[in-house]
């Protein structure tokens, strides 16, 4: 090899490295950006809970808090226990049309986000009342999304509905709660499939520290995580995609903050 060739394949080689610890520290997904399509339209039926300011709909089982300051809006659902899958179907986006009801608005279909459970009622009948007792298929909707799609008065009407993309503005956001020696991250804003399998936390000071499920769209670490900027790798429940959030929150991060970043899943 002469002396400009090894110079150049040297510097092709330097190249790539620095590319390659540039995209490590960056805004990244681990492997490459998977898309999530909508699925096939099947068969459910729906109902609503609350009146027309949307405000019963605040809180709820994924822990999402006030869904009108955290992006939410009234386009949300309570979903029944076979969709809910013990809370990783938090975040889920599904398209909603009314169908076979003289109750039903023309049009196509409008889009909601799970935030909540509608639990099961095993006091009444799966066919009358018992609306999200397993293994019905279920949303209990808010009432200003059910009226995008039918009359309230109708109560109850049969749906076709399709998991579709989130499409979310900017990128996730973590809420903080906890103590010195456990961290409760609430996760917000989760774009492509919406929901989250799995979890981890780097501090500046630690490796990548394994976060458990806590209930809706939490997750938990028991480390001391004190002072040190906080990194955060995440795993779609749905596409498996991970990406990585790097330094989202300061050393000086506090319990009852939200730290914005600018990563999403597609």
């Amino acid at each position: 090899m002469t002396s400009f060739d090894s110079w150049s394949f040297n510097f092709f080689s330097m190249t790539l490295a620095t590319l390659a610890i540039i995209v490590s520290k960056s805004s990244v997904t681990v492997a490459l950006p998977i898309e999530f399509r909508p699925s096939p339209w099947s068969l459910a039926h729906a109902t609503f809970y609350g009146d027309e300011t949307a405000s019963e709909t605040l809180g709820g089982a994924c822990g999402y808090g006030n869904l009108f300051s955290n992006g939410y809006g009234t386009d949300t659902a309570a979903l029944s226990t076979t969709l809910f899958n013990n809370g990783f179907a938090c975040g889920t986006c599904y398209q909603i049309k009314c169908v076979e009801s003289t109750w039903c608005y023309p049009g196509p279909f409008t889009t909601v986000t799970a935030t909540n459970l509608c639990p099961p009622n095993w006091a009444q009948d799966s066919n009358n009342g018992g609306w999200c007792n397993p293994p019905r298929v279920h949303f209990d909707m808010s009432k200003p999304a059910f009226m995008k799609i039918a009359q309230w008065k109708a109560g109850i009407v049969p749906v076709m509905y399709r998991r579709v993309p989130c499409v979310r503005p900017g990128g996730l956001r973590f809420y903080f709660q906890g103590n010195g020696y456990w961290l409760l991250v609430y996760v917000m804003n989760v774009g492509g499939g919406g929901d989250i399998a799995q979890m981890w936390v780097k501090g500046s000071k630690t490796g990548w520290i394994s976060m458990s499920h806590n209930w809706g769209a939490t997750y938990q670490a028991f480390a001391t995580l004190g002072g040190q900027s906080l990194s955060f790798k995440i795993t779609s429940y749905t596409s498996k995609e991970t990406i990585i959030a790097w330094d989202v929150a300061p050393a000086n991060w506090n319990v009852g903050s939200t730290y914005t970043t600018d990563v999403n899943f597609h």
